[in-house]
């Protein structure tokens, strides 16, 4: 929209320019084609004063100077928008230099100029072509608004920041009401369990099936909140797990029983932090769930670096088959909400083999 714009206003004011010279008396006619040549690449120039305010600033002032010299009396109104854009933009240093420079030579182009003026109608002439007045008024319109949206943007960041470190702060409150009220409690339950377990395995009497379910729930829920807990204390400034410490997951993978390998194709670019944080997470609740759920003995992660792309796979032998519906857990949506948050995909299903594959591919901006 702001290139429409643009060409809006550099054709508006060539048309201004051609008027006014068309509705003069006094134009020349041996190099009027010039003139009106210069008039028209000055306005339409001022279509790229947002990209290029510096060279849109010269090209409008040497086509001024150009026109007037052929003769042609026109204001340089294409000059005044330029110096505007080049304000906005903030070069006032070269736009005031460019100014000052334009009136000083303005006078000395029109004493050579097609018309023949003495000194005094040369400046009285530069005086109405280029009036002090106009032009700063001009400079300090695009000053004001460069301001204006510098003050804007500044609210915005304030606002981005104050929202973002309220949400730290409830985040950690959060943290903190969950490790008061849970992890005592859920400490005590495990530790009264294991050691029921115990007494009775060293007594020789018979553990009853409820005891142990007791036991594994506690040491689940423990993991389940230190984990949550983890989470929610995490405020970005520590180092990210990524892809580097993906053979720590599998080695603790293997340390549980399970065959689990680790191969990596491809060369590895720069990854963002996002991509490499949330490669480490598929790749950690995959081998999670493999443990727990799974009943595998083998498990595989290959990691694939594709061209824009960084591609995960982790496939087990447990008992799932094609038959096999599987239960969406927390686990699975927190994978397929960090993969589509990242414009990624994810498939996460039985293989017709047997087994389970969890697949995701994540689009890769090359950092470095």
């Amino acid at each position: 929209m702001s290139k429409v714009w643009d060409w809006v206003i550099a054709v508006g004011v060539t048309a201004v320019l051609l008027v006014t010279e068309l509705s003069g008396v006094d134009s020349p006619t041996s190099l009027g084609w010039l003139g009106h040549l210069l008039l028209v690449a000055g306005g339409l120039a001022l279509a790229a004063h947002r990209r290029a305010p510096i060279t849109v600033l010269a090209v409008t002032a040497v086509c001024a100077l150009g026109y007037q010299a052929v003769g042609f009396d026109v204001p340089v109104v294409a000059y005044l928008v330029a110096v505007y854009g080049a304000v906005r933009a903030g070069h006032r240093i070269v736009a005031v230099a460019g100014s000052l420079l334009m009136i000083a030579a303005l006078p000395f182009v029109l004493l050579a100029s097609a018309n023949a003026i003495t000194v005094g109608e040369a400046l009285a002439q530069s005086r109405d072509a280029l009036q002090l007045a106009w032009l700063i008024a001009a400079g300090a319109a695009g000053e004001a608004l460069r301001q204006a949206e510098r003050r804007a943007d500044e609210a915005e960041r304030t606002r981005e920041e104050t929202a973002r470190r309220r949400a730290d702060e409830e985040r950690l409150h959060i943290a903190r009401e969950l490790h008061d009220s849970l992890t005592h409690q859920i400490s005590v339950i495990k530790v009264q369990a294991e050691v029921a377990v115990h007494l009775a395995t060293k007594r020789g009497e018979p553990v009853p099936e409820a005891l142990f379910a007791i036991r594994e729930a506690g040491r689940e829920a423990t993991r389940e909140l230190r984990a949550t807990l983890e989470a929610l204390r995490d405020d970005g400034t520590s180092p990210p797990h990524g892809l580097d410490r993906i053979p720590e997951l599998v080695e603790r993978a293997k340390s549980t029983g399970l065959d689990a390998t680790l191969v990596v194709e491809g060369q590895r670019p720069g990854l963002p932090t996002a991509v490499d944080r949330t490669a480490y997470r598929i790749v950690q609740e995959s081998l999670t769930n493999i443990a727990r759920h799974a009943e595998a003995t083998t498990a595989s992660v290959r990691i694939d670096h594709r061209p824009g792309a960084l591609a995960i796979r982790v496939d087990d032998d447990g008992e799932a088959t094609p038959d096999t519906t599987p239960v969406p857990g927390v686990g699975l949506l927190g994978m397929r909400e960090r993969v589509t948050a990242l414009g990624g995909r994810l498939h996460a299903g039985p293989r017709s083999t047997g087994g389970f594959s969890v697949q995701a591919e994540l689009p890769v901006e090359r950092t470095s």
